[in-house]
């Protein structure tokens, strides 16, 4: 009676611990989640982000291209994993800091550096100081991308 009863609460607890969404999960969710589909992208239409942020996010020059493709947005077309893509991602500049920080976050750490490269506020703030509009953001990808810092 006493090993259904364990099971039966392993189980609850194990879906609830399933269930909980970290912050940046949360945020990401009605922002970005609606294209990116999870952080895994729609083959041919929006890039995938899990697996490449982090990637991205390993020098200070990824990071500030990171913070300013969230503050400005960019236009493509792009190529990411071997893929092309031709779309317009808009500015979340209406979100704090601290908000786009966690997004960031939690995307980096679902990739496979460890321990993951982290971007703080502070990062998103100094590159809000200036808006510069998604055009110079696809020509800071390029910069990047010629020195393979853009998976």
């Amino acid at each position: 009676m006493r090993a259904p009863l364990a099971l039966a609460l392993l189980a609850a607890l194990a879906l609830t611990a399933c269930g909980k969404k970290s912050a940046g999960q949360k945020i990401y969710g009605p922002n970005c989640g609606i294209c990116h589909h999870g952080g895994n992208g729609l083959p041919g239409e929006v890039p995938p982000l899990v697996g490449r942020l982090d990637l991205i996010a390993k020098t200070p020059e990824g990071r500030d291209y990171l913070a300013r493709v969230m503050l400005n947005g960019l236009d493509g077309p792009i190529e990411a994993n071997g893929g092309r893509y031709s779309f317009s991602m808009p500015s979340f500049r209406r979100l704090s800091d601290e908000q786009l920080s966690l997004i960031l976050n939690w995307l980096i750490s679902r990739g496979a550096t460890h321990p993951a490269p982290q971007i703080t506020p502070d990062v998103i703030a100094a590159a809000r100081k200036e808006e510069i509009g998604s055009n110079r953001v696809h020509a800071m990808r390029q910069a990047l991308s010629a020195k393979g810092q853009i998976p």
